[in-house]
């Protein structure tokens, strides 16, 4: 009962100081309250202050096989995003992996990664080997076959301003167009996952 308690008494002074305003104690020992905290009981505002999405994103995948005599094919693109939304949409109970894995591993990627898609820290190759690894399976399950390099196309499309009173849209809003970008060619093995 003693440890019990003390072990509560222990988390909630970790999440305390975890939450509190940066104070000396928390900063002596931050490396501790972090390591007791993130894994598992991190506090954020999201619940009450989401970040709302202001681009919708079509994330599609187009696989390539390169066969023993060295011919390569490439498939058509395959909406992967389509696929999420459908999942979703008929779903009463829809998951939290169907709904957000593939949007917040590209949220990810984007901010782990330049406008190059070079990696500059281990967690952005961390980042990139999961990406890569949900496009590979999604399309293996949707798709079947074998492959051996994938590829992603990302096209963005700014969520335009809602209306205003007098049923007239700001003009920047009206202006805005897509922004496509393509990944490089990843290697994958030929299950789709490394």
């Amino acid at each position: 009962m003693a440890l019990c308690l003390a072990v509560a008494l222990a988390h909630v002074l970790l999440v305390f100081l975890h939450v509190a305003p940066p104070n000396a104690v928390s900063k002596a020992y931050s490396r501790q309250i972090d390591a007791w905290v993130r894994p598992v009981f991190e506090q954020n505002w999201r619940l009450f202050a989401p970040n709302p999405q202001s681009v919708n994103r079509q994330i599609s995948a187009r696989t390539k096989r390169t066969a023993p005599d060295g011919t390569t094919r490439v498939s058509g693109w395959i909406d992967l995003t389509a696929r999420d939304n459908s999942a979703v949409k008929h779903n009463v109970f829809p998951s939290h992996t169907a709904q957000n894995m593939l949007r917040q591993a590209w949220n990810s990627y984007l901010k782990t990664h330049g406008g190059d898609n070079q990696p500059r820290s281990h967690r952005a190759v961390m980042i990139e080997k999961y990406l890569r690894n949900i496009a590979a399976d999604r399309v293996a399950d949707q798709r079947g076959g074998t492959f051996d390099s994938i590829q992603l196309r990302v096209i963005t499309q700014p969520i335009p301003a809602p209306r205003a009173a007098g049923g007239f849209r700001p003009a920047a809003a009206a202006s805005a167009s897509a922004e496509t970008r393509y990944l490089p060619w990843w290697k994958v093995s030929s299950h789709g996952t490394d």
